[in-house]
């Protein structure tokens, strides 16, 4: 239990338990908030209980909603990574091979138009021109990548860059999961409260972690500082009190098509 009072001008806390813990928790916050000189009313303190030190857990029907005053919804943007090479599918530009009748990259745009995400930008680089042309029509931004070569992790910061100042958060979507649905994305974002101890949300089915990750603003500089060619899981090591694991229905969220055989498996339902 925490107790707020004040004495005379002097605030007063009633220190909870969880104090002692080093991990960061509600306590944490609302000391931070008294510290800026910031007044905390009676309808933000149950909002600073949520994501402290009680995890998220994958077996849970639907992350913990918190009790709070209203407040805009976070704004979240979408970067779908399309500037890769597809080595490992021999000659062909897997994001160009169809899918259901539709370039593999136009069925994960189409997705994140029709979730809650705006801007949705699209990261170019290897054949630009005809991945450009396999989004005819769909209202994205485009950004191009000239050094894609070196690595995913050039794409993200230019992802990232586009985007800065425009969203509170940013989910990262890989160009060659055709199988992710709308359904999947809008629970990450309906998850997402980077006020609340939830400012990366990781989609989880069959018990093992899947793509795309949302994150809040505030990592945008280490997204930036990747080098090589990697994602950014070893970022979500750093960070494990502020993630929140979210379950969705689906695989689609496991499966990408790195291989010709990955095409072989059926698709199933997208929805």
């Amino acid at each position: 239990l925490t107790l707020l009072a004040e004495l005379g001008d002097v605030p007063v806390l009633g220190v909870p338990g969880c104090a002692r813990s080093p991990r960061r928790n509600g306590f944490d916050w609302i000391l931070e908030r008294i510290l800026a000189g910031r007044t905390l009313e009676e309808l933000d303190v149950p909002g600073l209980g949520i994501g402290g030190l009680l995890k998220e857990s994958p077996q849970r029907p639907s992350p913990r909603r918190a009790r709070r005053a209203a407040r805009p919804s976070p704004r979240v943007a979408g970067v779908v990574l399309a500037a890769g090479r597809s080595a490992r599918m021999g000659n062909a530009n897997k994001l160009l091979v169809e899918i259901d009748g539709a370039p593999m990259v136009r069925h994960v745009v189409e997705t994140a138009l029709a979730a809650p995400l705006e801007p949705v930008v699209v990261v170019l680089g290897h054949e630009a021109d005809a991945v450009r042309r396999a989004l005819t029509g769909l209202p994205v931004a485009f950004v191009e990548n000239p050094d894609y070569r070196d690595g995913m992790s050039t794409s993200i910061a230019r992802g990232i860059d586009a985007v800065s100042g425009a969203c509170d958060g940013a989910m990262i979507l890989l160009g060659d999961m055709p199988w992710i649905s709308e359904r999947d994305l809008t629970e990450l974002t309906d998850a997402f409260a980077p006020d609340e101890g939830r400012g990366i949300c990781a989609p989880v089915a069959d018990r093992k972690r899947g793509n795309p990750i949302l994150w809040a603003a505030r990592y945008f500089p280490e997204l930036r500082a990747l080098s090589g060619d990697v994602g950014a899981r070893h970022i979500l090591s750093m960070h494990d009190d502020d993630l929140c694991e979210v379950p969705v229905a689906g695989e689609g969220v496991l499966r990408d098509v790195d291989t010709p055989d990955a095409l072989d498996v059926p698709s199933g339902p997208r929805g």
